[in-house]
């Protein structure tokens, strides 16, 4: 059924499209699980040269991320093993953050962002990572301890249904997860009822420029590598304004094709995705 159908989808095609959905988030949780037991077990797992790609060598993924926006001085402030060389881009350098705020970091992983996010917040602020994946829960968790992070926490769970009660965040953040989520529209509806009014989104994530071809959308390998469940601009605008979003604002970043080309080689994806800056407001 189409969507612009003036009849509602039937109860057998709402429940073959959550199933759909629960296919890809247990693809997707299985990759994570791979990226996050990597280092542990000593061997390169996952999918290699994405932005899901991860390697066990610290100063590979020190290049990848200095690539993305990060300082060396940032990546010299997180424990050890906190930055896997994930993402897309710094949302850090929107955030605009400030003493005493609660941050919400979706797709925390090893926790990278939330470490970095917490002196920002400082002594009297919170940061909450949030992941799906059991094995980075456990990861981000030894890396807090490992810092003696006190102000940061992590909990289980999927984004579309956060572990967070309503109006708690001032802003939340993300690096290059929304886009694998299979339910868009439900992650822009709990981002708006977890933030407080005035609360804002600070989010890196790769957006498609132009319509990607079939082969690319039903590929399993670039969905968890965080090309092929690329959402278009526009798309993308109306659902964040059909949450309750104002002052939307969405930009590519033209200069992130060249590391993008190394996520899949060969394949071309540069030409339909980059990565972009997206923010938006909770109204008062």
């Amino acid at each position: 059924m189409s969507k612009n159908s003036c009849c509602p989808p039937t109860p057998e095609t709402s429940t073959n499209a959550q199933l759909e959905a629960d296919v890809v988030r247990q693809r997707v949780r299985a990759d994570y699980e791979k990226v996050a037991k990597a280092e542990a077990a000593n061997a390169e797992e996952g999918i290699a040269q994405s932005c899901c790609g991860v390697s066990d060598d610290n100063q590979i993924n020190a290049l990848i991320s200095t690539r993305l926006g990060y300082s060396e001085d940032d990546l010299g402030a997180v424990p050890k093993g906190a930055d896997m060389g994930l993402g897309c881009g710094n949302p850090r350098a929107i955030a605009s953050l400030k003493e005493g705020e609660v941050v919400v970091d979706l797709g925390s992983g090893g926790g990278f962002d939330c470490f970095l996010a917490a002196p920002e917040v400082g002594p009297t602020g919170t940061v909450i990572g949030i992941d799906m994946t059991p094995e980075m829960i456990s990861k981000a968790r030894a890396n807090a301890a490992k810092g003696n992070f006190g102000t940061v926490e992590f909990r289980l769970g999927e984004i579309e249904h956060m572990p967070v009660a309503d109006n708690t965040a001032d802003v939340i953040i993300s690096n290059c997860v929304i886009n694998l989520s299979p339910d868009k529209t439900a992650v822009f509806e709990e981002a708006f009822r977890i933030l407080k009014p005035s609360g804002r989104l600070a989010i890196s994530d790769v957006v498609a420029t132009a319509e990607l071809p079939e082969e690319m959308r039903n590929d399993k390998e670039l969905f968890s590598g965080c090309m092929a469940g690329a959402m278009e601009i526009g798309e993308l605008e109306a659902i964040m304004k059909a949450a309750g979003f104002t002052d939307v604002r969405i930009e590519p970043k033209d200069e992130s094709r060249e590391f993008i080309r190394d996520w899949a080689p060969g394949r071309n994806v540069q030409d339909y995705v980059v990565s972009a800056t997206i923010e938006g407001t909770k109204p008062v």
